[in-house]
């Protein structure tokens, strides 16, 4: 019995110290190796006549492996889960197109194995029957870039819907061989690019797809006018994340040349114009904005409407003008809004007629607890019009912190509070900034820090008269120096917050002191005036 009873504590002693020994080694036993993973695929519709399939794009996937307790199918950055190994994909590129798909099955302890499978398969959509007009016209149709319209052309973020980083002002990039391209779709699926014998792009993909030239680059790695000539190509519809989309054969592009995928999303579309994205080499969203209507045509007014020459010395034609007076606050608006520094008044001090031009003067005095005083004058309730031109011949004042203005404001400011009457700058000028005039609009899309502006060059406009001309559509207002067009507003979605500039307006002339954009006004400023030799409205 003792003999037995030591037997007994060897072995649970033996136990303790196998149970117990390694040192904390960890026991876990190893994981299940997952093996045999076979993969096998069946294209809905497939046949030995149409081994691509039906044109649907689905395609059966089945998996199974030893010890797999999961599978996943991956292709083109796309992940799914597969429910029992089992997965129906549809693959929505347009046409006959080659994909590499990867099955990777997962086993309970983390073992994994992976197989890779190509399966080349049709997709084929029917083409909305509207878009399909709008696109061939039910024949052939020709599309040109919008050049016109603000933003017709931008970049931004991979998947936007808006070129968040930067979008084209009208006509900025004339310089350039995009705007004379046209592009033809028919209804047979055929694309042709008519180049003009030169186009624009970024320099990197444009070599890499079409070749090197001699042409220089500019300073943002493009190039302005690249030489290609017309080709040929083909287009497919598609439907995908919900939208609708353009495939573009071999390199075939629209607008701005940007190499990646060489498809456009239709992101809007009317009844003659489409937005486009499509996702360049550098994974960023590229715009362009095409139109079926015709090229942009300087609009036409001939007939005047109202007209001063200011030929009758004294104090302004009454019938024609009135003022705003002092400084503002009585009307909630101290410093007229904008921080400005004057007074204004009626006085032949600070506005008077004489020999054949109107004379605003700004002068430094004390009135009305200020230190500057000026004169604004306005045709409201007097002259007040929708659409039209607008001319004013003028002489700018000198000097820091004057701000003379030639401008408009709706009509209906005092029931539809600014900016939602909408405001047209023809004509503004920083006595501080010598040299450039800047044009703008203002409304409830765009205005303190406006978007809607642009500026220009000018010489002597002290010393010298230039025409500041506005024309003013139901679609368009453009701002001219001197005949030339400098900016073109033309919102492609036009709305009470782009375009609040369907109802009459009335002119403006004055010169602000200081404020928020004629800033400091400088210590030895005495006097200084605008000069103002006619104004003409024409319709």
């Amino acid at each position: 019995m003792m003999k037995i009873r030591y037997f007994l504590t060897f072995l649970i002693s033996s136990f303790v110290l196998i149970s117990c020994g390694g040192d904390g080694e960890d026991m876990t036993p190893p994981p299940v190796v997952v093996k045999n993973l076979n993969v096998t695929f069946e294209i809905q519709g497939a046949s030995s006549e149409n081994p691509e399939g039906d044109g649907s794009g689905k395609v059966t996937f089945n998996a199974t492996a030893d010890n797999a307790t999961s599978y996943r199918l991956e292709y083109d950055g796309n992940s799914q889960n597969m429910i029992n190994g089992e997965l129906t994909v549809t693959f929505e590129d347009p046409g006959v197109q080659d994909y590499s798909v990867k099955v990777t099955a997962t086993g309970s302890g983390g073992s994994q194995a992976s197989k890779n499978v190509e399966v080349k398969v049709k997709r084929e959509y029917e083409v909305p029957d509207d878009l399909l007009k709008l696109l061939t016209n039910n024949g052939s149709q020709k599309w040109r870039v919008q050049a016109e319209v603000t933003g017709h052309f931008g970049v931004g973020p991979k998947e936007a819907t808006v070129p968040e980083f930067y979008k084209a002002q009208s006509f900025e990039k004339d310089f350039s061989g995009m705007y004379d391209d046209e592009y033809v779709f028919d209804q047979d699926k055929n694309f042709d690019h008519k180049t003009g014998g030169t186009v624009y792009g970024k320099a990197d993909p444009m070599e890499d797809d079409l070749g090197s030239t001699s042409e220089p680059v500019n300073d943002d790695d493009e190039y302005e006018n690249y030489p290609l000539d017309d080709y040929k190509g083909t287009w497919a519809y598609g439907f995908s994340n919900g939208r609708e989309t353009l495939y573009l054969s071999d390199f075939g592009f629209l607008g701005f040349y940007v190499g990646g995928t060489h498809a456009y999303t239709i992101i809007q579309r009317t009844e003659t114009a489409m937005v486009l994205r499509t996702e360049g080499a550098d994974e960023l969203s590229w715009f362009i904005l095409l139109t079926t209507e015709e090229e942009f045509q300087e609009p036409s007014f001939n007939k005047l409407v109202f007209e001063d020459n200011f030929d009758v010395n004294g104090a302004p034609d009454e019938a024609k003008w009135n003022y705003d007076l002092e400084d503002g606050c009585a009307q909630g608006l101290c410093g007229w809004g904008n921080n400005e520094e004057q007074w204004y008044t009626d006085r032949s001090d600070n506005v008077r007629v004489e020999d054949g031009n109107l004379y605003i003067t700004a002068k430094r005095e004390s009135r009305g607890g200020k230190s500057y005083t000026s004169a604004r004058l306005k045709t409201e309730n007097k002259f007040e019009f929708t659409y039209g031109r607008v001319d004013v011949r003028a002489k700018l004042p000198s000097g820091g912190g004057t701000w003379p203005a030639i401008w408009m404001l709706g009509a209906d400011y005092e029931t539809n509070i600014w900016p939602g009457c909408g405001e047209i700058d023809i004509m503004e000028y920083v006595g501080n900034e010598p040299g450039k005039i800047r044009s703008s609009l203002h409304s409830p899309s765009s205005f303190g820090a406006t978007e809607n502006t642009e500026e220009v060059d000018i010489e002597d406009e002290n010393d010298e008269f230039h025409l500041y001309s506005m024309t003013w559509t139901s679609n368009q207002i453009s701002f001219y120096l001197d005949g030339e067009r400098f900016y073109t507003y033309y919102p492609f979605q036009k709305d009470n917050r782009s375009w609040p500039f369907n109802n009459d307006q009335f002119l403006i002339l004055n010169i602000a002191m200081g404020g928020n954009l004629g800033g400091n006004i400088d210590a030895g400023f005495d006097q200084s005036e605008m000069v103002i030799d006619y104004v003409k409205v024409y319709q």
